[in-house]
């Protein structure tokens, strides 16, 4: 299983070349070997969220529907939860006291619960937690 950290979920959400080249190799995947993380969800959706209270008139009406496509990708794939087995990995990597985010470290925690890649722009980053693989495949 591949797992797309949040920043792999912002460049599909924005398109261009990076969304190009992670597209093409995500299609040669089937769709239960591809999926993101519920602290990824947060995680933009917080950023939305303070979007739309903080947007007036036009720049409001724009920030809704970039929501609302964000909502779209999601539910449109496989979303990890943060379950008993992630928050067991998790509180080891903590104990381990790993330098990364602690959402960071969560995500890493449930990839790691779930025995699956993390799709990645900060593989330096999440290569401080032992044993889990990342790739970026934005290049």
């Amino acid at each position: 299983m591949h797992v797309l950290d949040t920043d792999h979920m912002t460049v599909l959400e924005r398109g261009g070349t990076q969304a190009l080249a992670l597209s093409l190799r995500l299609n040669g995947l089937a769709d239960t070997e591809v999926a993101t993380t519920i602290v990824s969800y947060e995680e933009q959706c917080k950023g939305w969220l303070a979007m739309t209270s903080r947007e007036r008139d036009e720049a409001l009406i724009r920030a809704y529907a970039q929501l609302g496509q964000n909502l779209a990708i999601y539910a449109g794939m496989l979303v990890l939860p943060y379950d008993r087995r992630a928050h067991t990995v998790f509180l080891t990597l903590q104990s381990q006291r790993i330098r990364i985010g602690t959402q960071d470290l969560k995500i890493a925690a449930i990839a790691l619960a779930n025995d699956a890649t993390l799709l990645t722009r900060n593989v330096a980053h999440f290569s401080r937690v032992p044993n889990l693989r990342a790739e970026d495949w934005t290049k």
